[in-house]
């Protein structure tokens, strides 16, 4: 079962690494997404991380379903509040019996999870605050 959790205190990502290891894996792959200082021409001051939790739960639950299916593992925890720069804000870890899936997997949850999951970042920096990142738009 997919391990998945929202929290406002700091990502232990060798924790979360753990518990993706298991002998029938040969091949995890994590990501871990951090707070920039520059996002284009404006400097970020601190990040800040709202969320629909119980609904978020629930749609990150729907993007472990496949892997997990598959015979995979999934760990994703994503940070909520203020975070500044250089704080871990997500890690998404998969592991399979081989490398590609677990590749796929991860690429495939971090994509759908910036389209899909309730969750919102306010960026603070030296001009203001504003929704989002550099562009509506942006999903990279």
């Amino acid at each position: 079962m997919a391990f998945i959790k929202l929290q406002t205190e700091p990502i232990d990502v060798a924790a979360c690494y753990a518990r993706l290891k298991a002998p029938q894996y040969g091949g995890i792959v994590t990501f871990c997404g951090t707070v920039r200082e520059w996002t284009g021409p404006l400097q970020t001051t601190y990040i800040e991380y709202t969320a629909y939790e119980d609904m978020a739960v629930k749609e990150l639950e729907k993007l472990a379903a496949p892997v997990e299916a598959a015979g995979g593992q999934v760990v994703i925890v994503h940070r909520l509040g203020p975070l500044a720069i250089e704080d871990e804000a997500v890690f998404i870890g998969v592991a399979t019996a081989h490398r590609g899936a677990a590749f796929d997997g991860c690429r495939q949850i971090i994509d759908q999870l910036k389209v899909n999951v309730p969750i919102w970042k306010k960026e603070i920096n030296h001009n203001g605050q504003r929704w989002g990142g550099e562009m509506a738009n942006e999903r990279a």
